[in-house]
């Protein structure tokens, strides 16, 4: 190949900061720039500019490029991002999340780009959608590879959307610890902002807030954590459309005293380090990043058996895992952990070893390991 780097457009439609994107903020910067010439195409929606996501991205030096995406169906967003991977002659185009999915792979086969890749990363109740199944079930056909990250995942992508098993590869999502490093380096008090006693132990959520997180049944649980922990609260991070529906469950219980939604943060370090159980009561995850943060902070973890789950944490070891929508279990498991810090610590240790196993420089090898067939491609 006479190109001195492969020149790779990733593109993906994002209305807030959660997994994928913290996901892209790690990969993106750890590939190699002596080999790779990387831009980033973000679909963005005409009310969400997301200012603070590119402020992120431009301290990491990536390049940007913002494209408006008006509706689902947007032909003007298809020929513009067409234009510009054929002015650019992008080798690889990589696409994240469904629009980009759709958008990408036909915008690059229509401008010749021979070598697309398409990451998967999450189960979406929209996938059981039959239309939506096939239309990502044509896409992948023009996929040279497509990236799931857990073994689950791909699984369920086979069966529900029926995708070739043949063209996935599983590539875990890794931790960037310095990033978690650097988050949790601002060391405010969070009892002291929130009001509440020192001696109150803090339970912690983190992601947005969408019916399939969950949410809801950790704050159904919360009574039943006060008969035996009165001076418990919780703290739930991240931001979403269920936000308000959240409130007024918190308010119809009375625990308003109790539980804490305090938004989008961008000092989650601090955060999970003062915390003492963190909780996931997910209905299903792609992976679950939020996880290996929790374990970086020595957190022993309570969530969901289901999807991915199984895969990051190891019940019993790092973690108690439940029924999906069990508010007992979820509240008696707790209780449990906090009855017994021992217990708590153990759990919490073995996570923080656990996590080493999902590194970024794995993630980042694997990726390029990918990348780096496409001069197997084009010669």
């Amino acid at each position: 190949m006479n190109k001195e780097r492969i020149k790779i457009l990733h593109v993906s439609k994002a209305t807030g900061i959660a997994g994928s994107e913290n996901h892209l903020l790690s990969l993106l910067p750890g590939l190699d720039r002596a080999r790779y010439e990387v831009t980033f195409m973000i679909l963005t929606e005409p009310d969400k500019p997301l200012n603070d996501y590119f402020q992120m991205l431009e301290e990491n030096r990536i390049k940007t490029k913002r494209l408006i995406i008006r509706r689902d169906i947007d032909p003007m967003c298809l020929c513009e991002m067409y234009l510009f991977i054929r002015r650019n002659r992008f080798d690889i185009v990589h696409t994240h999340l469904i629009h980009a999915d759709l958008y990408g792979t036909l915008a690059a086969k229509m401008a010749g780009v021979k070598y697309i890749i398409s990451t998967k990363h999450g189960y979406n109740e929209f996938r059981y959608n039959k239309f939506y199944a096939m239309l990502d079930r044509i896409s992948s056909y023009f996929q040279y590879k497509i990236i799931t990250i857990s073994n689950a995942l791909g699984r369920f992508l086979n069966e529900i959307e029926g995708l070739s098993p043949d063209k996935m590869v599983t590539i875990y999502y890794g931790l960037d610890e310095t990033r978690m490093s650097s988050s949790g380096s601002n060391q405010t008090d969070l009892r002291l902002e929130l009001g509440i006693p020192h001696t109150a132990k803090l339970l912690c959520c983190i992601g947005r807030l969408i019916p399939i997180k969950g949410f809801k049944h950790i704050i159904e649980a919360i009574p039943l954590i006060l008969n035996e922990f009165p001076a418990i609260r919780l703290v739930i991070v991240g931001d979403g459309p269920l936000r308000t529906e959240l409130e007024s469950l918190v308010k119809e219980l009375n625990l308003s005293e109790y539980v804490h939604l305090l938004g989008f943060r961008k000092d989650v370090g601090n955060i999970l380090s003062q915390v003492n159980v963190f909780v996931h009561p997910t209905y299903g995850e792609g992976f679950g990043l939020v996880l290996l943060e929790a374990m970086y902070y020595g957190l022993p973890v309570v969530s969901t058996l289901t999807m991915s789950i199984p895969e990051i944490v190891i019940d019993r070891e790092t973690s108690f895992l439940v029924p999906i929508g069990d508010v007992k279990a979820l509240a008696d498991y707790i209780c449990q952990l906090l009855a017994s810090p021992e217990l708590a610590k153990k759990m919490g240790a073995a996570g923080k070893k656990r996590v080493k196993l999902f590194s970024l420089e794995k993630m980042v090898e694997s990726t390029e390991t990918l990348y780096d067939k496409f001069s197997e491609i084009v010669n």
